[in-house]
């Protein structure tokens, strides 16, 4: 039996999947939770955008930290909704709902039921929680409304269990994370984006060329398991690495 329980939302492409290579912990479990599987780890079904398997996922988290005996668990929630950059008002209204679903009610909901577990049965376990955000939370990114507001949201909820967790004197430490330019399905998806709806994507493709401060997943994710020493940081959100002049991709 292992010592450490790891679970990562969407290990099987971009910056989530280089956290399974990167992991820091010697003979980790690992559970990818995703609509695809990865044949390396274990496996558990979920989509963002559809809330009918969030509480699969819930009660998963529970059933595992109830029979948990081991040293430590964390949970990378990495997963996101990637749609094409659009306009607010310009007839992708649909596209943007399931932004929103996805990518702040559900990463709320799965970050909630994580705390709750942990709380419930293992409340001085060593546990952390990790909520994956991007510059978006600060930069507002013609194009990229609905994932700019949901990263904000993050961020700032990320906040406040902070303060909850504190002030109980149990469950998880939680911390967000801006992880920097990493090339992925998505950031290079958005350097391909019509220009009048992503005014970045140009920048984003200038970038590509040269391969200037762009991170491979793994070292992205290298950088991110290295700054989460036991017991959690001392910062709310840790940043990494900085966008090309100009430029900002989904996943900066």
């Amino acid at each position: 039996m292992s010592d450490t329980l790891v679970w990562i939302s969407g290990a099987t492409a971009g910056l989530g999947s280089g956290f399974v290579p990167t992991c820091p912990y010697p003979g980790a479990r690992i559970v990818n939770l995703s609509r695809s599987r990865r044949p390396d780890v274990e496996n558990r079904y979920l989509d963002l955008a559809d809330p009918d398997t969030w509480p699969a996922v819930a009660e998963h988290f529970d059933a595992e930290l109830a029979a948990f005996t081991g040293r430590r668990v964390v949970f990378v929630h990495n997963a996101f909704l990637s749609v094409r950059p659009s306009f607010v008002g310009e007839g992708q209204g649909a596209d943007h709902a399931r932004e929103h679903v996805a990518n702040f009610g559900g990463a709320l909901a799965l970050g909630e039921s994580f705390v709750q577990a942990v709380v419930t049965h293992r409340p001085h376990l060593e546990a952390g929680l990790v909520m994956m955000s991007s510059a978006a939370a600060r930069v507002p990114w013609e194009g990229r409304a609905a994932y700019c507001a949901a990263k904000a949201g993050v961020e700032h909820w990320v906040r406040v269990v902070r303060r909850e967790r504190r002030r109980r004197g149990t469950g998880p430490w939680v911390v967000a994370v801006r992880p920097g330019f990493v090339d992925s399905p998505g950031t290079r998806a958005d350097a391909l984006a019509a220009p009048e709806d992503y005014p970045i994507a140009p920048a984003i493709a200038a970038a590509f060329e040269t391969m200037t401060g762009i991170l491979t997943p793994e070292q992205a994710a290298a950088d991110i398991w290295a700054a989460l020493p036991d017991g959690g940081p001392g910062e709310s959100v840790l940043l990494f690495g900085s966008p090309p002049v100009g430029a900002g991709a989904a996943k900066l």
